[in-house]
């Protein structure tokens, strides 16, 4: 059987890296051929196949999603919302792509900013091969969004998009990117289709859907490889890192700190609040891994170790390892494959309650649940964490919920029952 999975690159992304992990457990899956189809390849994975090869052919990968991006700022209520909506107006036709054409089943992932458009997937749909789209973000079923918020218009028909356009209405960009999806999506042989949430709270946002009404949607969650992402000695692995080993840490992770929905912020006030909760507040310091600036960093009230990004694996894994607590205020999340990582690595984790998070924080059992956009609520998680809790039973429980659910052999039983289904 050959499975062909499609994403828009293969770089640090979470829907990239839940990709590739998938990719590195079915190439050594017996009857299965895989390849992975990406926009641009930027590692050097070896059945990973990307479109642009040439400087030129980059440049005009580049150049589709600035133009995607350009057309979006007429109808945009502001910049912060940029990136939060794709009007998948542009993209490349990769049906005829020999990959394509030789794959027994398509696995579509995260495809936006310029790789597929709504038109390329509609080319792609009209082959009729078995489709398995598994969704990273709510962007298969809206107009146009990659999270609703409380925003509920996807169930029926989007229009009147208030969070993210400009300008709202009936038939607004939302509700012409919804049409025109529904549409496409008319022409899926339903018995061929099937949709992934890879957390059940995004599976029971996509069954609510009317664009996916009598399709077959599950829920599987990203695979992690939990033999790599594995407790190190703390001690050792923060002489490794140059952190202090007689200090509380507290890590913080992030492709870019600034994107408003990983919710710097709140974290930012929490830690105020928390400076003012404890006696010591030499006792505890803060670990940054992503990019920031230097003036974001300088305003944080306790000290800081800004680590940059980081591409190794055994690297980061010696980060989590490193951490006391690991903390994810997101205001938008599906299924972070963070914590997944942080967890695995036998720390625990405070979040809000929102999204998929949920499904992985069990509340004072493997770490914190906050109150949604409560600072205050996410201080005391931080400091439960660190000074009441038994951190070796919460360690431990973090281990183990990964290792049963988000195991490696776990979900790759599960997608393989999928892909049987519908060969």
């Amino acid at each position: 059987m050959k499975i062909l999975l499609i994403n828009t690159d293969d770089s640090m992304g979470g829907a990239a890296i839940a990709c590739l992990r998938l990719l590195t457990i079915l190439e050594k899956t017996d009857g299965i051929e895989v390849k992975m189809l990406v926009q641009e390849k930027k590692r050097n994975s070896l059945n990973v196949n990307p479109l642009a090869y040439s400087w030129l052919q980059k440049k005009w990968a580049f150049l589709r999603f600035i133009k995607e991006r350009l057309y979006f700022r007429f109808y945009e209520k502001n910049k912060e919302i940029r990136f939060a909506f794709s009007p998948a107006n542009t993209g490349i036709d990769i049906s005829e792509h020999h990959l394509v054409q030789e794959a027994d089943i398509i696995h579509l992932h995260w495809i936006n900013f310029g790789f597929l458009s709504i038109n390329s997937l509609e080319k792609l749909f009209k082959l009729n091969k078995p489709i398995v789209w598994t969704l990273h973000d709510m962007w298969a079923f809206t107009g146009g969004c990659h999270h609703s918020g409380d925003c509920e218009n996807y169930q029926i028909a989007c229009g009147n998009c208030l969070q993210y356009l400009k300008n709202p209405s009936k038939n607004d960009l939302s509700n012409l990117v919804w049409q025109r999806k529904n549409t496409i999506f008319g022409q899926l042989n339903i018995h061929k289709t099937t949709i992934i949430g890879c957390s059940q709270w995004l599976t029971n946002r996509a069954r609510k859907s009317s664009l996916f009404d009598g399709f077959s949607i599950k829920s599987i969650p990203n695979p992690l490889d939990t033999t790599l992402f594995s407790p190190q000695n703390k001690v050792v692995s923060r002489q490794k890192l140059g952190l202090p080993i007689d200090k509380k840490l507290v890590l913080f992770v992030a492709a870019k700190v600034s994107v408003i929905w990983k919710g710097f912020s709140y974290f930012q006030e929490s830690l105020e609040i928390l400076k003012t909760q404890i006696p010591n507040n030499q006792a505890i310091e803060l670990v940054i891994l992503g990019e920031s600036n230097e003036e974001t960093i300088q305003k944080l009230p306790f000290k800081a170790h800004a680590l940059g990004r980081i591409s190794d694996i055994q690297q980061i894994v010696s980060i989590y390892s490193a951490a006391d607590v690991f903390v994810i205020p997101s205001i938008q999340e599906n299924l972070p494959n963070t914590i997944m990582e942080a967890m695995a690595c036998g720390t625990p984790a405070v979040g809000f309650e929102v999204g998929g998070i949920p499904e992985m924080i069990r509340h004072k059992e493997n770490g914190f649940l906050a109150k949604y956009k409560s600072a205050k609520s996410f201080s005391e998680g931080i400091q439960w964490v660190l000074f009441e809790a038994d951190h070796q039973k919460i360690s431990q429980n973090a281990r183990q919920n990964v290792l049963d659910n988000y195991s490696q052999a776990t979900v790759v039983k599960q997608y393989l029952e999928v892909y049987q289904q519908l060969k």
